[in-house]
């Protein structure tokens, strides 16, 4: 087997790191000391502050996306403090997502998200961000069994234009170039509490640090990033790994949907939840790298 094959599927099964290739052309979020544009700043690094005035960025009720799988509300969540939680990097501010500048910095524009249903998870937090922004807009959406394509075709509300385009591009090709997986809490021992999983957690993790540390993924990937050549160009990291694992009240556990109150469900996440986080992060690379 070649040496990349192992490295592929090392990546596959990793934990937490999300990736944008190529599609955006990218140079990647510079790590330098204290500054107020995110260009400047390390994103990644901080810790969750409860913020009930401006989160979540949508009513997941109100957003026709959400497969019931994610929709914890609407499976009979009763709690909702973990709704309002706001990821605040320590050298800088990440600004909230912007949906109208996201559209005009999109316009013509695709972006394809590439993986399992991690990236579902993501694909459908964005469209919800945006449907919330633009109620009235049309668009249209068609699902296969890989694949489902969004587009958003008219946006009376925006500036300068009566007519835009985007579309949004989720594929679950499993041979696919281009992947993420995520950080799940599934083992209590992690965070210092051996009998718990993530099922019945209502808190975040306090601090920028998570107890259990980095999985190895994490540097498996970067190491493979830092030997591309064209990683300077193509490929922006997203490192959400510390961000995502410090929520660990943010899992779907019993409250899933299809998998029923008996299947506890710890690697994906509530909509509206992290992927809405993720996003911001996004939308913040977009506008560092002046896309």
């Amino acid at each position: 087997m070649p040496k990349n094959m192992g490295l592929k599927s090392r990546i596959s099964s990793a934990y937490a790191i999300l990736f944008i290739w190529g599609l955006l052309q990218a140079k990647g979020i510079a790590k330098a000391g204290p500054n107020e544009h995110p260009g400047d700043c390390d994103l990644f690094q901080g810790s969750w502050v409860y913020d009930d005035t401006s989160y979540p960025l949508y009513n997941t009720s109100t957003c026709p996306f959400i497969q019931k799988q994610f929709d914890c509300q609407g499976n009979g969540r009763p709690d909702k403090f973990y709704l309002h939680y706001r990821w605040t990097p320590s050298a800088c501010a990440l600004p909230k997502f912007d949906s109208q500048d996201f559209l005009r910095r999109m316009k013509e524009k695709k972006i394809l998200f590439v993986g399992d249903s991690l990236s579902v998870n993501q694909w459908q937090s964005l469209t919800c961000i945006l449907h919330a922004s633009v109620p009235k807009s049309k668009y249209t959406l068609s699902t296969n069994n890989v694949l489902s394509t969004f587009i958003l075709l008219r946006m009376e509300r925006i500036r300068r234009s009566n007519f835009q385009r985007m579309a949004l591009v989720a594929s679950q090709r499993q041979d696919a170039t281009v992947r993420y997986c995520c950080a799940s809490s599934v083992k209590g021992e992690e965070w210092k509490e051996p009998k718990s999983t993530c099922s019945g957690q209502t808190e975040t993790i306090k601090g920028s640090v998570y107890p259990a540390g980095l999985p190895p993924a994490v540097t498996v990937v970067k190491e493979v990033l830092a030997n591309m050549s064209t990683t300077a160009e193509a490929v922006t990291l997203l490192d959400i790994t510390t961000l995502s694992q410090l929520r660990k009240d943010r899992h779907p556990s019993r409250y899933g949907g299809i998998r029923g109150k008996a299947k506890i469900d710890c690697s994906h996440w509530c909509l509206a939840g992290i992927p809405n986080t993720w996003n911001e992060i996004l939308c913040a690379a977009l506008i560092a790298n002046s896309i």
